[in-house]
């Protein structure tokens, strides 16, 4: 019987991701899915920045950003005319060095990622699903079922259903999926245009109620094309590019010239009542699915991986207790339900019927949105919002203090490269905790770091340091998913001892008796 520390179940991008970054950190890991193989079709096609900065440290973000295709505008257009642009470069230069969306389809992305983990040593055993499951005294026990319907017996330590909306992972859990299903068809089309909007940026068309966006792949006017499909027929399949509302791309000065791909497909939203349950997790589409709108689904799916493995990574070496896992749950469903409301919300905006619907959309959203991209900090937020960058875990019980602008359960403000040619968000040798001093660490501190092989980065004081947010001097630890988990503006080393005891973290874990006060 095979034992693995970990086993997945689906070989999306949350999956693989999942499987990389546990690799990545000594995890024994079995990923498992019932396809033949990779994707085929582009699927889920906007990688955002967040994830682009969390692939730093699984040395993907370079060949990811390469590959695909950076969108570094939104236009929106009412009647063939562009009323507003958006700029996320202009936007998000000072945020991140990813200041754009990228646009990189789902099939090519799936690929690149299983080239990563067979040369992490991960082979994905294909054309096998899940066929049962049951917990143990000490694991689970997990029944496999091949194509050619010969059963196999696996035990892991921890089980994560990563294996879509229509989960096994969660229907045996019984953890409920509260949400509903939108009334609109949805379609995807690859297609070959031409016209004004054709230029390789995203244009969103405001004119009906009838949704579409097109998402540039190239400047020679191949793209996606996402929208709605007013139909009240039950059956999405029978459905053709003919039943798509053209008067909407025709708002985009658009003319498809060319089909490659079309699909149609029912849209939920639903959040899921528990991400944990015993010794079993669940990620991505399992966990949370919502509409299409804004592009995070995937990327959502994406955190909850990197979120998860470094804490499973802690556990199964034995450094951390079991109930670290908990926090995971805690971190990332606040985020999902927030997610879902969001684009429920903008998606009921951009598809209601009525006369008062159409001019909000086509007088007053466009001047708004124009008018208020204009103020600095409204563009920041905009831009933080799309590109996940706001995520926090200031509620998280790993999460302590404040140091400047800067709190425990921030994601770690991003400072662009100095004389040293390197940024803030350089990847480590290993994925582990890490101590930033923006200035000079004192000398307590670089002695403990050095006792237990904590990872210190000190920075020259610039600046940019402050423009950040980051206090002179001050101590900041990250954890390995690269959220600040403690800030100390007297940057201690009693304060890092402090915090490790009380979370019970073995490898940094000393509590040594404090002298009485007198």
């Amino acid at each position: 019987m095979d034992r693995n520390d970990v086993l997945i179940a689906g070989a999306g991008p949350t999956g693989m991701v999942l499987a990389l970054a546990l690799a990545k950190q000594g995890t024994r890991v079995c990923i498992v899915d019932k396809a033949d193989g990779p994707g085929t079709t582009s699927r889920a096609m906007a990688v955002q920045a967040r994830t682009l900065e969390l692939y730093r440290p699984l040395g993907l973000a370079d060949e990811v950003a390469g590959a695909g295709r950076p969108n570094p505008c939104i236009n929106l257009w009412v009647r063939g005319k562009r009323r507003a642009k958006l700029s996320l470069r202009d936007a998000g230069a000072r945020l991140t060095p990813y200041p754009y969306v990228l646009i990189y389809p789902q099939d090519a992305h799936e690929q690149l990622l299983e080239r990563h983990l067979e040369a992490a040593g991960v082979r994905i055993l294909r054309r096998t699903e899940l066929a049962g499951f049951d917990e143990t005294a000490d694991g689970i026990s997990v029944q496999l079922r091949h194509a050619d319907g010969d059963k196999q017996l696996v035990e892991a330590r921890y089980l994560c259903g990563c294996d879509g909306a229509r989960s096994f992972v969660r229907r045996q859990l019984g953890t409920g999926f509260a949400g509903g299903t939108y009334d609109h068809i949805f379609y995807v089309a690859d297609v070959q245009s031409r016209g004004q909007a054709a230029n390789g940026e995203i244009h969103l068309s405001l004119e009906t109620s009838d949704f579409v966006i097109f998402l540039g792949y190239d400047d020679a006017g191949r793209g996606r094309l996402v929208g709605t499909i007013r139909d009240e027929r039950d059956e999405a399949s029978i459905l053709s590019f003919d039943d798509v509302s053209h008067r909407a791309m025709a708002s985009l000065g658009l003319e498809v010239e060319q089909v490659h791909w079309f699909s149609t497909y029912r849209v939920h939203h639903r959040v899921t009542d528990h991400y944990r349950k015993g010794r079993a997790f669940l990620l991505g589409d399992a966990a949370h699915v919502h509409s299409p709108a804004g592009g995070q689904g995937m990327n959502t799916g994406i955190g909850d991986a990197i979120n998860l493995a470094w804490k499973l990574a802690a556990v199964v070496r034995g450094e951390a207790r079991d109930s670290l896992l908990d926090t995971y749950e805690k971190e990332r469903i606040a985020f999902a339900r927030k997610l879902v409301d969001t684009t429920d919300r903008l998606f009921s905006f951009v598809t209601a019927e009525s006369s008062v619907a159409d001019f909000v959309r086509t007088r007053i959203a466009p001047t708004f949105a124009s008018a208020a991209y204009g103020i600095g900090p409204v563009r920041e937020s905009i831009f933080r919002i799309l590109s996940q960058t706001t995520i926090n875990y200031h509620d998280s019980p790993l999460s302590s203090g404040v140091a400047g602008r800067v709190h425990g359960g921030d994601r770690l403000p991003w400072v662009a490269a100095g004389d040293d040619g390197q940024d803030n968000y350089a990847p480590p040798a290993r994925i582990d905790w890490q101590v930033h001093v923006y200035g000079q660490a004192y000398p307590d501190l670089r002695a403990w770091c050095d006792r237990h092989g904590m990872i210190l980065r000190e920075f020259d004081w610039r600046q940019e340091h402050e423009e950040a947010g980051f206090a002179r001097n001050a101590g900041y630890l990250l954890r390995p998913d690269g959220y600040v988990a403690l800030c100390d503006p007297g940057a201690s080393a009693q304060a890092l001892e402090d915090y490790f005891c009380d979370l019970d973290y073995g490898r940094y874990r000393v509590c040594m008796p404090r002298p009485a006060v007198l």
